[in-house]
């Protein structure tokens, strides 16, 4: 027997879009610890799937040998990832940028685009793409 989706992807092809996919998805999730969320994009900017990572109370590594080969298992066009601020500070810390940039120049190598890092604090929800810091 073979199972159909019920729902049509989610579109990530805006900043508002991801925002509200990715506040949606981690309102279950625990706030007292850091949470990464990446979501692997076709060329129409539709989620082909979502990867979960655990961090710690202060940080969220990012792990980017892991991206990167999902990304090639998938056919993932782009990523698009979300964390949050336990302290509630949206701000991106200057390791999530170095670690933003490092993932950007390892997806270089096989056409896969960075679309955007969304942090989030409480409430609050910065974007890096619209910061400038990609």
């Amino acid at each position: 027997m073979r199972y159909q989706r019920a729902e049509s992807p989610a579109l990530l092809n805006s900043h508002e879009a991801a925002r509200r996919f990715f506040a949606s998805c981690s309102k279950a999730e625990r706030q007292d610890r850091e949470q990464l969320l990446v979501a692997h994009v076709d060329n129409g900017a539709r989620c082909i799937h979502v990867e979960h990572y655990e961090g710690e109370s202060a940080s969220v590594g990012i792990p980017v040998r892991r991206i990167v080969a999902e990304a090639a298992r998938f056919g993932s066009a782009g990523v698009v990832l979300a964390h949050n601020h336990p302290s509630g500070d949206c701000r991106p810390s200057n390791s999530d940028y170095q670690a933003t940039r490092k993932l950007a120049r390892a997806g270089e190598a096989i056409d896969l685009a960075i679309l955007d890092h969304l942090i989030f604090g409480g409430t609050d929800c910065s974007s890096m793409r619209r910061m400038g810091l990609l």
